[in-house]
């Protein structure tokens, strides 16, 4: 018999760390696609996987590869609607996390763009 956690994306320690899982939590945010997607869906509401490819510019398997992740995370539920699969935020705590980070970062941008310790995306 194939269990859920055989069947995860990832696997976790038998004993993870509460800081090692809000890292990896974390982490599903550190993609700038994710972030895109989720602040596309902020401001759109609920969007098919068609209409997000559109407005991202980048290839279908990439785009549901991401929704994947954040469905898995829990950032995001999906609905079926015939052969149409729509993702929206899943909690409005989702959307509290980007408006606070967006405050935070407004304190911080220059420190953060200049950050050498943190690696560029693709780099």
């Amino acid at each position: 018999m194939v269990s859920a956690l055989d069947t995860a994306p990832f696997r976790l320690p038998a004993a993870p760390l509460a800081s090692d899982l809000v890292a990896k939590y974390f982490r599903g945010l550190g993609d700038p696609t994710r972030l895109r997607i989720l602040e596309l869906l902020r401001e759109e509401g609920e969007l098919s996987v068609g209409e997000l490819v559109e407005r991202l510019g980048s290839p279908q398997p990439k785009v549901s590869n991401h929704l994947a992740c954040l469905r898995w995370c829990g950032f995001i539920d999906a609905r079926r609607d015939g052969r149409t699969v729509y993702s929206r935020i899943a909690d409005p705590r989702v959307e509290a996390m980007l408006d606070l980070a967006h405050a935070l970062l407004t304190d911080n941008a220059e420190h953060v763009a200049a950050c050498c310790r943190i690696e560029a995306p693709g780099g």
